[in-house]
């Protein structure tokens, strides 16, 4: 039997229990950030698309930034029935896929991918949570896979295929 499969789409965060896939496809400046509770089974994903939400403008779905994603995530987990302190956490993405005019500098302020790396980084060290493993930067977009199941957090990318990132059994 397989498993059921849960996409996580843009902005979007999704919270399951027992042997589900999620999954996040074509992640190119967006991270795709995993938590998942061995314990309890509970696993939760969220596409992050950009660093931080917009001054004083309302947020429409806080899954989009890592300023209010992050912390979402979390409160979603807890409610589930997870604990924080048993959280293992995976993330990837974050690549520089637009290229602006000749220049190859990396760290601009156009770098939404390192930007959004960076952003996730502050928000899970402000929370108190760590990363186990994370794969972000270069040029290539990613696909990645959580397996709940056997707890395999999986990176596929056009240029070197797919890799096992981590366990979070």
């Amino acid at each position: 039997m397989t498993a059921q499969q849960i996409l996580v789409g843009m902005a979007d965060i999704q919270i399951s229990k027992g042997e589900t896939n999620l999954v996040c496809l074509g992640l190119g400046s967006c991270i795709g950030l995993l938590f998942h509770e061995p314990m309890t089974k509970i696993s939760g994903m969220v596409h992050i698309m950009l660093p931080e939400s917009f001054p004083n403008k309302p947020v429409d779905k806080v899954g989009k930034f890592a300023n209010t994603g992050v912390e979402a995530l979390l409160n979603q987990m807890i409610c589930a029935g997870a604990s924080k302190s048993r959280l293992r956490v995976a993330y990837a993405g974050g690549a520089q896929v637009f290229k602006f005019g000749n220049s190859t500098s990396t760290g601009s302020n156009l770098d939404i991918g390192l930007r959004n790396a960076e952003a996730v980084k502050k928000e899970l060290i402000r929370l108190g949570l760590r990363a186990d493993k994370i794969d972000v930067g270069g040029n290539s977009g990613r696909t990645v896979t959580f397996d709940a199941k056997t707890g395999d957090f999986r990176v596929k990318t056009v240029t070197t295929g797919e890799k096992l990132l981590c366990n979070l059994k």
